[in-house]
């Protein structure tokens, strides 16, 4: 049962560097979305990092 305890820890290790490169990896992706009258928009990584958001002016304005 525990005779190959040195390959099963290799291969833990192993399983953890690729989901460390997954992870970095998601820095890179970029993705956008926007509302549906376009008055907001969104940028971030898929590591849900915000690089940016856009309001339009016209939603600052007091509507009283």
């Amino acid at each position: 049962m525990f005779g190959d305890m040195d390959g099963m820890m290799a291969k833990l290790q192993e399983a953890q560097q690729k989901i460390a490169e997954a992870r970095a990896s998601l820095n890179n992706i970029i993705v956008s979305g926007e509302s549906g009258s376009g008055k907001v928009k969104v940028t971030a990584t898929a590591n849900r990092e915000i690089r940016s958001i856009s309001i339009d002016d016209s939603l600052f304005e007091d509507k009283e």
